[in-house]
């Protein structure tokens, strides 16, 4: 399926004169990736669009078995120290997409790709006190109220003060998140660098909502995101995009009743990579990942008060020895990298979600984040 990018009315496709594609060719071309890409035409719902998608005959060499995970090994990327090869990683596992990303224009393509590398490099860097009850925030940039959540100062600038409670670097202090809040200030902070630059009015109205009340949880993800793959049409269980939101479930009923463990929330970083806001310098493999979640099974027990617990000690040293041992690995890797099951139902699936997420657009003329200050 690929990239979709909406032609113009303007458009003469007979005679490639498409602005927005060759907008997307000279993006490639810089790139120096436009020698793999196909481009065809398609039409949905009576709207043409353009088709990049990478060449067949690249796809089993590059992504079998739809596994981007060693996308970047197998092409020698650095996404870690250069942005264009993580660039290079987003489009090309964009381009090899089963669900295609639709875009109204060239424009918005070229956000959302920029959006996804402020999601990497934000989420590289962020850092944190992982807490299932407790939330604190930098107290010169967020004040708290139970009503509207943390709220931004007024007149502090809204960029400044993500990066003070996830970074670090910025603070010189660890704040308590959860993974699933923490997954939202990320992808804030992300979309507003590229509101500030690209639609500063979207922006402004983005920087009051927090002053006003914060968007959380089940708004948050419709205010913000899109969601591609379900549980009709799962995505194959290694395709991931660099910026991609995505969910581990624990498919352990038992230890999945204690809070803050019934799956973990991350990002794909690229290069085989997954977040791990506790320890930022160690993230996780798909397979460390995997057999963590695994061993939350083996570390429950009862705190003085009768509440259900999970000793991280016993899974660190359970996931060590488990790593030393690759028949053990395989063996949990084939439970674990099956799809999860729908909610409550805990038989024989494993970790894997259906889908993925990603953030909506943000252009003028075209943004459909419906951010509403009050």
């Amino acid at each position: 399926m690929g990239i979709w990018v909406k032609s113009s009315p303007a458009d003469d496709t007979l005679n490639n004169t498409s602005p927005a594609r060759h907008r997307f060719i000279l993006q490639l071309e810089e790139l120096g990736l436009d020698k793999y890409v196909a481009i065809t035409e398609v039409v949905q719902d009576d709207i043409p669009f353009h088709n990049f998608q990478l060449h067949n005959e690249l796809v089993q060499e590059w992504v079998p078995d739809s596994d981007t995970t060693r996308l970047a090994q197998k092409l020698k990327l650095d996404t870690l120290n250069n942005s264009d090869d993580l660039e290079r990683e987003i489009l090309l596992s964009m381009l090899f997409s089963p669900v295609p990303f639709i875009f109204p224009s060239h424009a918005e393509l070229a956000s959302a790709v920029r959006i996804r590398k402020n999601v990497v490099q934000a989420a590289r860097k962020t850092s944190l006190d992982f807490h299932t009850t407790e939330a604190e925030r930098p107290t010169d940039y967020w004040t708290y109220h139970e009503d509207t959540g943390f709220t931004l100062i007024p007149g502090k600038s809204l960029i400044m003060a993500l990066k003070k409670a996830t970074q670090p670097e910025e603070s010189g202090k660890l704040y308590s998140f959860s993974c699933y809040r923490a997954t939202e200030y990320v992808i804030l902070l992300g979309v507003a660098q590229e509101l500030h630059g690209c639609n500063p009015s979207l922006y402004n109205k983005l920087q009051q909502q927090w002053e006003t009340k914060a968007i959380m949880s089940g708004k948050f993800h419709d205010v913000f995101l899109r969601e591609y793959g379900s549980m009709e049409q799962p995505l194959p269980p290694k395709y991931y995009v660099p910026g991609d939101r995505l969910w581990f479930r624990n498919p352990d009923e038992h230890s999945s009743d204690v809070t803050g463990y019934e799956g973990s929330w991350v990002f794909y970083l690229g290069g085989g990579l997954f977040t791990n806001f506790w320890k930022s310098s160690s993230p996780y493999t798909l397979t460390s990942k995997c057999v963590e979640i695994y061993h939350w099974r083996h570390a429950t027990f009862r705190n003085q008060a009768g509440e259900l617990q999970i000793n991280e000690k016993i899974v660190e040293e359970r996931v060590r020895n488990t790593l030393q041992d690759q028949t053990e690995v395989d063996r949990i890797l084939k439970e674990m990298l099956r799809l999860r099951e729908p909610k409550g139902v805990y038989i024989d699936g494993g970790c894997i979600d259906t889908s993925r997420e990603y953030p909506r657009c943000v252009c003028p003329g075209t943004a459909d984040m419906a951010i509403t200050p009050n």
